[in-house]
């Protein structure tokens, strides 16, 4: 089942130029750091006006946390998804995963020195590869086996296009985060990658719950927005699923007055999605002052859903996310949580403190603000 974009959630007009900042290239986050939880955490409180951000660490993330809260990670994990190849021409080709399709198809991002044509077959180490036909800016490929093991057997960590080096055996670990367990991703859910066990044990000391979704996060998360108009910017479609289990803890948190707390953009993403599908179906048609309550058989389905300012929240009352690009989605969808304002002020503290920024780099911890702008 699909999932609605949301786009009838929105009132405040705003455009993609609304969402840039500087930011000095040394501050982008090369390797991740020694220990998992060492990472620096900007803490931006409040639910009105403009709080002022504060500096804090990721050690120091469990004393922000109440006892009855619950935390909700993504647990998929990162699939080696970058392939590459040469057409019989001689001529590199580099075959990104963007998802699985099928048992021996995937879409993909294709890249290469020369147009690409359908039909082209491409020689890899695992064996040839046969490009089907486009699928929208995409394309599909069929795979002379399981499309999703070819790529782990022959594939290379996909590190995100602004870490300007080549992947290395310590990548296999540090970018996939503890939680990781349902493949298929290809690019990782980086804020859930500053926990470590001492740190997941310090948080179940304070009565704090965890749960878990899957969102499968594609390529498209790396890609641009290419319009001013965002009406007009459509979101890849990505796989997602929320248990039952998940559900009921959820609709047990809420009932019993603790917060839901998401660790990243794509637990929001998946969350968010998760209630507007539901909603759609009539399964749960609730006033706007009472908590929407969520399937007992869970719910799972593709969501294209791009969050922004003036999106209507149903779920998430807290988020944990690392620093994101200027213009992204990903920091448009932070701008509506917790107010553009706030977030943009926080981010230029960011960038004069030194901040580490993005996948590798160092987090935020926000709460939802009544008013977002």
């Amino acid at each position: 089942m699909a999932a609605p974009t949301g786009r009838l959630q929105y009132h405040a007009p705003v455009q993609r130029h609304d969402f840039a900042y500087d930011l000095p290239p040394d501050l982008i986050a090369q390797t991740p750091l020694a220990e998992r939880s060492a990472s620096r955490l900007l803490v931006l409180e409040g639910t009105e006006g403009r709080p002022v951000p504060r500096d804090c660490t990721m050690r120091d993330f469990p004393s922000l946390l109440r006892p009855g809260d619950l935390l909700v990670f993504n647990d998929t994990k990162v699939v080696a998804a970058r392939l590459l190849g040469t057409k019989p021409s001689g001529g590199r080709v580099e075959i990104f995963l963007e998802r699985v399709v099928g048992p021996q198809e995937a879409v993909v991002q294709l890249r290469a020195s020369k147009p690409i044509r359908e039909g082209l077959e491409v020689t890899t180490a695992g064996g040839v590869v046969r490009i089907l036909g486009r699928q929208d800016d995409l394309w599909r490929v069929g795979f002379p086996g399981s499309a999703l093991e070819f790529f782990e057997q022959w594939g290379d960590v996909p590190l995100p296009p602004y870490i300007h080096r080549a992947a290395d055996a310590n990548d296999r670990e540090r970018y996939q985060s503890i939680f990781a367990r349902e493949r298929g991703a290809v690019a990782a859910p980086t804020a859930s990658l500053h926990f470590d066990s001492q740190l997941i044990g310090e948080i179940e000391a304070r009565g704090v719950s965890r749960a878990f979704v899957t969102l499968h996060v594609g390529a498209g998360t790396f890609q641009p927005v290419r319009t001013d108009d965002l009406e007009s910017h459509v979101m890849h479609a990505e796989r997602v699923s929320v248990s039952a289990a998940t559900c009921a803890a959820i609709d047990r948190t809420r009932a019993e007055g603790g917060r839901v707390v998401a660790i990243g953009t794509t637990v929001v993403r998946a969350l968010e999605s998760a209630a507007l599908a539901i909603d759609a179906a009539g399964a749960a048609a609730t006033p706007a002052s009472r908590v929407p309550s969520l399937p007992a058989t869970g719910w799972s389905g593709d969501t294209r859903l791009f969050i922004r300012p003036g999106f209507n929240f149903q779920l998430v009352d807290a988020l944990l996310t690392n620093f994101h690009l200027p213009e992204s989605t990903l920091l448009m969808l932070v701008c509506a949580f917790a107010g553009k304002d706030p977030v943009l002020a926080a981010y230029q503290h960011a960038v004069r403190a030194r901040y580490r920024f993005f996948s590798y780099g160092d987090a935020m911890f926000v709460t939802k603000a009544r008013v977002t702008g």
